[in-house]
């Protein structure tokens, strides 16, 4: 693990725990393990909600995923401060709110990467943060 700090999206962790796709599966973690780990409280409520509500997980796989998680990754807190910058970059970068949270969080982390599924890959975030889509071709190394 370098000392490149990155973000993980929750569609990252989603990948991590569903059944659906064991290549994607294998492709996220080669692609987290070069980095070192952040996520947001807001990360970790989305992917239990998707866990249990989408995926049917029993909620002690649920509490077992969310250990491994806050294991490996840096955790970062969702405050005012992060609501009020969201705010900014939802106007800004036409994002959700939702996704602009992540998208404060990273920043306030100081994260270089943000790694994600669906959001727009390469683009540069406030001159220091850069989307990177672990599955597309042109954003591998």
């Amino acid at each position: 693990m370098s000392g490149v700090k990155a973000f993980l999206d929750t569609n990252i962790l989603i990948y991590l725990y569903s059944d659906s796709d064991s290549a994607k599966k294998e492709q996220v973690i080669q692609a987290i393990n070069q980095y070192e780990r952040f996520v947001s409280t807001q990360v970790i409520n989305e992917f239990c909600n998707v866990c249990i509500r989408k995926l049917k997980l029993p909620i002690v796989s649920v509490l077992d995923a969310v250990h491994e998680i806050t294991s490996a990754c840096n955790i970062l807190i969702v405050d005012d401060g992060i609501a009020r910058a969201a705010l900014v970059y939802c106007d800004k970068y036409r994002y959700s709110f939702y996704d602009s949270l992540i998208l404060a969080s990273a920043l306030d982390g100081g994260c270089r990467y943000l790694l994600s599924e669906d959001m727009a890959d390469g683009q540069i975030i406030e001159n220091r943060l850069i989307i990177k889509s672990i599955f597309s071709v042109k954003s591998s190394a």
